[in-house]
């Protein structure tokens, strides 16, 4: 049986997720119809533009590059920094709309998806018309858009929604592929980097069809195995399986900071501590999860690292049991040196379905879990300095801090192993 895949993939999808969050706020604009850039670290003019609007796009504003670079071609740009939690729950949210048509999914990363849709036979029948519903559901239901790739396999489906932009639905069926794929340029093909795109010119060839009729052979003496693989995919070929992987989000989510001071004493650690358990464990109840196991990473000043994990008997995800154990680590590990970077991750995790308490489990787990419930409802709504901890009254730590994904889980551009 033949394949057919889709490729859905969200435009923009940082700005995106985070303007349908801003407009949901009772925001005024819609920041995806200004010059508007999601940065890490907007504060800092050295901070990286992760992803543009459009109208940003046509100033020459390009993704990578500074916001300080940014800011020079466009000094009315509006910046606004990323929230990874929120990403996350917009990731989720789209992947059960694409799962209400087909179980055979692949996340290939924060923001696409492969659906495998050959055993679903509406979509054999009429491949555009159910990719234009799921495109339409996606936008009226979540308030953001995708473009959806439809081919004979993955990589014919991904260039496919590659493109034209924004909010689109491009099929590349192998008779497509002299006419869509062949006239772009060859750094428009999957897997074609700037390395390969500079040995391709090297040899005269500048566009994909020039590479799907070029010499086999001589690709291969230049640019080995790799020669033979984007030789392949310049004339569609791609054998690969949509391999499901929906539980990719589960492998695990972390939280850290590098400090612009030292930390010098185990107190100083413990509250910076706390403070990245609180976000961390609040992310992990708003995606509805349990975590089995807990580690703990600690970079030094003089930039030595090193890290300790607990593999726990049981499933927990209340901000002091997470605490309780990132702190017991830290004693174990912590070497009297003065501290610049940490972090914590939640792995194993679990959607808390079917969990058995266990014999090591806390006298008083479910006050501690409707404690938390409550306390994340008041931050819902009020704000999350709303309601704090005693230990950072009337102190210069924050009470809850962090907010860099660095666990494995999927971020832009694919995961993590």
């Amino acid at each position: 049986m033949e394949l057919l895949v889709y490729h859905v993939d969200a435009n923009s999808a940082y700005l995106s997720w985070t303007a349908v969050a801003l407009l949901e706020r009772g925001y005024e604009k819609d920041i995806r119809k200004i010059p508007a850039v999601i940065a890490g670290n907007p504060e800092n003019r050295h901070g990286i533009i992760l992803t543009k609007s459009i109208p940003a796009k046509k100033y020459g504003i390009r993704t990578g590059e500074s916001l300080f670079e940014a800011r020079k071609k466009c000094p009315d740009l509006e910046v606004y920094p990323p929230d990874y939690d929120l990403y996350l729950l917009c990731s989720e949210a789209m992947y059960r709309i694409l799962y209400e048509y087909t179980p055979v999914i692949q996340r290939y990363s924060v923001d696409e998806c492969f659906c495998d849709m050959t055993s679903i036979k509406r979509a054999g029948d009429n491949p555009v018309e159910v990719a234009l519903e799921i495109k339409e559901r996606i936008k009226k239901e979540l308030g953001f858009t995708v473009n959806i790739g439809i081919g004979k396999n993955k990589l014919c489906a991904k260039m496919a929604g590659e493109l034209k932009k924004p909010d689109m639905i491009h099929t590349l069926w192998p008779e497509e592929i002299p006419d869509k794929l062949w006239p772009l340029p060859v750094r428009e093909l999957f897997m074609v980097g700037r390395a390969s795109e500079k040995k391709l010119e090297g040899m005269g060839i500048r566009t994909i069809g020039e590479l799907a009729n070029a010499d086999r052979g001589i690709l291969k003496a230049n640019l080995k195995s790799h020669g033979v693989l984007i030789h392949d995919y310049a004339n569609g070929i791609d054998d690969s399986e949509v391999v499901v992987n929906d539980d990719i989000i589960r492998k695990g989510i972390g939280n850290g900071l590098t400090y612009s001071y030292d930390l010098e004493t185990i107190d100083d650690i413990y509250r910076e501590l706390l403070a990245l358990c609180e976000r961390l464990s609040g992310r992990l109840r708003k995606l509805g999860r349990y975590a089995g196991l807990v580690s703990v990473y600690l970079r030094s000043s003089n930039l030595h690292g090193y890290s300790h994990q607990m593999k726990l008997h049981g499933m927990i995800n209340t901000t002091t049991e997470i605490f309780d154990i990132a702190k017991n680590l830290v004693n174990e590990m912590w070497k009297k040196e003065p501290v610049r970077a940490m972090s914590v991750s939640l792995s194993n995790l679990s959607d808390g379905e079917n969990i058995q308490l266990s014999l090591f489990d806390s006298k008083d787990k479910e006050q501690k879990e409707a404690l938390d419930k409550a306390v994340d409802r008041i931050r819902e709504i009020f704000g999350t300095k709303s309601i704090f901890r005693g230990t950072f009254a009337n102190g210069s730590v924050e009470p809850i801090q962090g907010g860099v994904n660095d666990g494995n889980y999927i971020m832009m551009g694919g995961y993590r192993q």
